[in-house]
């Protein structure tokens, strides 16, 4: 993927950034030349806006408000050619694009035109989606490959600098999404989150491969014994977690297998982390994390190797019985309920806030679920019981 900051860096002939750096590692999906309104209808985020400055379609007084609009619209960068080059550009747009930390060129009216730029960009766009779909290519014959030999190892080892002789590990991104009344703008929305997920990754230091799959990201990469990439990984998905272009419609988890040494084994860390996908919740519900493994499951993943499943079910499925035939019937949340005060710490306004719900309406619920179990709530080796069931049914059966 491609950044404002790597057009800068392709030193094109009459095209130079005038302001806006702090915005130059904005992602470009494409370029597009501003002609009519509304540009809403025309643009997505991190498309790359190129205005001509001609003095009757856009003096500089449309030029900044077409700044303002198309930065609402999570535009990567703007470029402007000034006919004739008549004046300079005006230090109110420069200070425009500094306060919008929006990149800003200019392209220069008589030795290159926006064609030649357009094109320009668009094929190294091109180049590097390219490179991005080689790894991934490579990646998905490495997971779901029938000859994984050692020429196919080296031959992927020159071209990615990747030293196989330290245990890898797959990694599943799940991408959790809210939909607004515009579908198509949703996707766009999706495909950008994606692309700045990729751009982070493949800029991480060690040798990593990255594939989009399946709505999913997949990534394989070496485990450290100090947790280095995981923690690199972490910082990712909060960063574009919490960017005010994704903030509550973007959240993501990355899910992890157990690393293995040889590559012919990678598929099985996939499947492991596949396996996790539906337990995704109950992790991180309880551990607030953005990667998470099997080790996470603590004491519960013991119970996954034993032989009686189903005596642990029908157990838990008894202690639990109550909670869930009052919750079926009288359509509740008491378990849910049960489980937010015990992470909360058994504090009622954090446990409120939590759960969006009034404290009275907490104290009944709470009320109702020690009538229903026969317990004092206060009786902490009982809740931890209660809790256990309630882990060991969302870890191991659903």
């Amino acid at each position: 993927m491609v950044r404002c900051r790597d057009i800068c860096q392709m030193n094109l002939d009459g095209m130079w950034l005038l302001a806006g750096e702090a915005g130059l590692d904005r992602v470009v999906s494409w370029t597009y030349v501003v002609m009519s309104r509304p540009f809403a209808d025309h643009m997505n985020q991190g498309d790359f806006a190129l205005c001509s400055v001609d003095f009757k379609h856009f003096d500089w007084h449309e030029v900044e408000k077409v700044m303002r609009e198309l930065n609402d619209l999570k535009i990567s960068g703007f470029a402007v050619s000034i006919r004739d080059e008549i004046e300079p550009v005006p230090k109110r747009i420069l200070k425009l694009a500094e306060e919008l930390s929006l990149p800003l060129f200019q392209i220069r009216w008589k030795k290159a035109s926006f064609v030649d730029i357009a094109q320009s960009i668009g094929n190294y766009i091109m180049e590097e989606n390219n490179k991005a779909n080689r790894k991934g290519e490579f990646l998905y014959n490495l997971l779901f490959g029938y000859d994984i030999n050692e020429r196919y190892i080296a031959k992927i080892a020159g071209l990615f600098g990747m030293d196989f002789s330290i245990p890898r590990r797959v990694g599943i991104i799940v991408v959790d999404r809210v939909y607004g009344d515009n579908l198509e703008n949703d996707e766009h929305t999706y495909n950008y989150y994606m692309s700045c997920m990729t751009k982070l990754i493949s800029d991480m230091k060690d040798a990593t491969l990255f594939m989009n799959f399946l709505n999913k990201g997949v990534l394989l990469f070496p485990d450290y014994e100090d947790d280095r990439i995981i923690k690199q990984l972490e910082h990712i998905l909060n960063q574009l977690d919490d960017n005010t272009q994704f903030r509550e419609r973007m959240k993501s988890t990355c899910i992890l297998g157990r690393p293995y040494l040889n590559p012919q084994d990678y598929g099985k860390s996939y499947q492991e982390a596949k396996s996790l996908i539906c337990k995704k919740d109950a992790l991180t519900n309880s551990q607030k994390k953005k990667v998470i493994s099997s080790s996470m499951m603590g004491i519960y993943k013991f119970l996954f190797a034993n032989g009686n499943k189903e005596e642990i079910q029908a157990y838990c499925e008894k202690r639990l019985r109550r909670l869930e035939e009052y919750d079926s019937a009288n359509n509740t949340d008491l378990i849910d309920t049960f489980l937010a005060y015990y992470m909360n710490g058994f504090n009622i306004s954090k446990t409120a806030t939590a759960l969006f719900i009034h404290r009275n309406t907490l104290q009944y619920r709470l009320s109702k679920i020690s009538e229903l179990l026969d317990m004092e709530l206060d009786d902490y080796m009982e809740y931890l019981e209660m809790i256990n069931c309630i882990m060991v049914k969302k870890l191991m059966f659903s």
